[in-house]
């Protein structure tokens, strides 16, 4: 196929791209960078103001401090996942896919049902144990969430450290500590340094964790955007806070992709380490103890804050009750949503399936595209189509405020729609990126020797192949919809209220109850997505 109906098919997706990313985009950048000509004023304002300028190293320390901790919880999994089999195992790397699909304002009120001041945590040890509301709170939130990005990444590189390296390093004395700085650090670094770069992208542009367990003290530059924007209505100021956010995550997913490319490359090695089956006898040793230590703090570490949802969610006025269901389904319990319950999980529901078929029409062809064909400015149109990841929803829905609100289209569904599939649309885009591109280049020749044009290869070779990292990509998508709360709340009219929104209105009138009720309902969705994920088995990062 020639390289110009590559760029036919390629056309659409980078349309509608440039229609809702990059003119919305820019925009912003007009807004902050523009005042009868260019102007850095507005930037050079917000960054000599004390509070924002606060914000913006608050906002990357925590993001580091978040990284660290997370590395720190993650890489003793990766060893042990990478290095032991053991009994269990299929389970806890099972759970290991809950904190990526759960929806980041149902893991906040985890975290404030179990460390808040009358969690149970403070009624097991009889104080308050001064996490809520504070940094910590953040920090654990996002170790919750990003610290299986750690174990999944390391440990399938681990896999692949060819043990000849290892064993010539221990004919020449090598052991112990000193074989692993010397020898397997350097070999499993790239899956160390992507991880850690992706946990950092993530927890900078975090939203619904600061906004929930900050306390208004610890702002992050997405709640500082939300606030000056909907609250103080200072669009000004907003953009210039956008475009220096924007500048810093486009670095960071920079370095992120090219940490992807070297990581890529060492991943592709066919040597797989077989993982040392662990007997009964040896779970009794010093090291099995160790993994089952481990293993039942990262099941506590998982479940836990799911447990406490599910047992708040069944108790009413101190007694087992299932009257915060009847509450969350009751109209005259929840006036302040414009719709009734059933009609949020309709609308999240409806966001989310829009959302999956939006992205695989905008990331699929443009998969097929970088995949296939090899031309002057590829890694350039790669970063081109990339860069949405590297935009916040609180980002994305300020520009939609700024480019459509005198159009049709604005405080409509499809917008709603068209900005849940601008933010989910890399993960499916990432995810069918690399099944195809594990697809061997012979096994499409054949087809076509065999008498197939490139459109019948395609489909009838390649794309059932890549089936399964279509179906992650989309499983993704799906629950980034679901758990989306940023974007919806800047956008959305209150008929378009969906679960995640429903939650934080219960949180913010302090009816921890139906949130936590409503919160079950939405872990149930979710679970779903989680169910065909570790099925299917493919990784996403």
């Amino acid at each position: 196929m020639k390289l110009r109906t590559g760029y036919l098919i390629a056309v659409p997706s980078l349309a509608f791209l440039l229609i809702f990313f990059y003119l919305p985009l820019a925009d912003i950048l007009r807004l902050g960078l523009w005042e009868d000509g260019p102007t850095l004023r507005f930037i050079s304002s917000v960054l000599s103001n004390s509070y924002h300028r606060w914000v913006i190293l608050f906002t990357i320390g925590q993001a580091l401090a978040s990284t660290i901790l997370t590395l720190l919880i993650g890489l003793p999994g990766a060893y042990i996942f990478a290095k032991y089999d053991f009994p269990g195992k299929r389970l806890i790397r099972a759970l290991l896919t809950v904190p990526f699909v759960m929806p980041g304002i149902m893991v906040a009120l985890g975290f404030i049902l179990l460390f808040g001041k009358d969690g149970f945590i403070a009624h097991l040890i009889g104080h308050d144990p001064g996490i809520i509301y504070t940094w910590k709170a953040i920090l654990l939130a996002h170790a919750f969430y990003n610290f299986p990005i750690v174990v999944r990444m390391v440990s399938s590189l681990w896999q692949r450290v060819n043990p000849h390296y290892e064993e010539m390093a221990k004919t020449l004395g090598a052991r112990g500590f000193k074989l692993f700085w010397k020898v397997t650090l350097p070999l499993i670094s790239p899956a160390i340094f992507a991880s850690a770069m992706l946990t950092f992208v993530f927890c900078f542009m975090s939203f619904s964790v600061p906004l929930i367990l900050d306390g208004y003290r610890y702002v992050t530059m997405e709640v500082d955007i939300f606030s000056t924007v909907m609250t103080l209505l200072d669009f000004r100021t907003g953009a210039a806070l956008a475009v220096i956010q924007i500048a810093l995550s486009a670095l960071f997913m920079y370095i992120y992709l090219r940490s992807l490319d070297a990581y890529s490359k060492r991943e592709e090695q066919r040597v797989l380490q077989r993982p040392t089956r662990l007997t009964r006898k040896d779970l009794f040793s010093l090291k099995g103890l160790g993994i089952i230590l481990y293993s039942s703090l990262v099941f506590l570490f998982i479940v836990a804050p799911l447990i406490a949802i599910v047992y708040d969610s069944l108790l009413y006025n101190g007694h087992l009750s299932l009257e915060n269901y009847r509450r969350v389904f009751s109209p005259e319990y929840n006036p302040m949503f414009g719709i009734s319950t059933l009609g949020t999980i309709k609308n999240s529901l409806l966001f989310g399936f829009t959302t999956v078929v939006l992205s695989i029409l905008i990331a699929l062809p443009l998969a097929y595209f970088l995949n296939r064909y090899d031309f002057r400015g590829k890694r350039v149109l790669d970063v081109f189509v990339m860069l949405p990841l590297a935009s916040s929803p609180v980002t994305v829905a300020l520009g939609y405020i700024m480019a459509f609100q005198s159009t049709p289209l604005y405080y409509t569904f499809w917008i709603v729609a068209i900005a849940h599939s601008v933010i989910a649309y890399p993960f499916v885009f990432r995810s069918l990126s690399t099944g195809l591109g594990k697809i061997k280049q012979n096994l499409r020749e054949a087809a076509l020797t065999l008498g197939a044009n490139e459109w019948r290869a395609f489909l009838r070779v390649e794309l059932p192949l890549a089936f399964g990292s279509l179906l992650v990509g989309a499983i993704f998508a799906f629950a980034m919809s679901i758990a989306e709360l940023g974007a919806t709340y800047m956008l959305a009219k209150p008929e378009y209220t969906t679960m995640s929104l429903a939650v934080y209105k219960f949180l913010g009138a302090r009816h921890f109850g139906s949130a936590s009720a409503l919160s079950v309902l939405l872990m149930l969705v979710s679970a779903v997505g989680f169910l065909i994920i570790e099925r299917v088995g493919e990784e996403v990062w």
